[in-house]
């Protein structure tokens, strides 16, 4: 993908999620999902998609933006669970402390309740 340079732009794969439908027992696909990272002036879109067939995505984040210091995820799952759902959308927010690791940050979801945990 070019930058606005016209240059390609380099991506850091470092960071992916997994959503499964605890109740149904399988992946929540075509979930919209959003990555932010706060700065100096607040949160700041980083990446954003929709999980595949298999509940998963997989951010592509260029390089320039992917470091240590606070990030966070959204999830809109309204659609997913209905219009009646509980908790129609999710926010996760955590810290990176070492941008080179790999950080997996899945979702367990319900009508009812959510839980989530830093992955591998």
């Amino acid at each position: 993908m070019p930058s606005d340079d016209g240059t390609a732009a380099e991506f850091h794969a470092k960071i992916s999620t997994h959503i499964l439908d605890t109740v149904a027992g399988d992946p929540a696909r075509d979930v919209y999902v959003r990555l932010d990272r706060r700065d100096s002036d607040g949160w700041q879109l980083v990446a954003q998609g929709r999980t595949d067939g298999d509940g998963r995505f997989r951010f592509q984040v260029p390089v320039r933006d992917w470091q240590a210091g606070g990030y966070r995820l959204f999830f809109y799952v309204e659609p997913y669970l209905g219009g009646d759902c509980f908790f129609p959308e999710i926010t996760v927010a955590f810290h990176v402390h070492d941008p080179d690791r790999h950080y997996h940050v899945p979702l367990l979801l319900s009508r009812y309740g959510y839980t989530t945990y830093r992955g591998s």
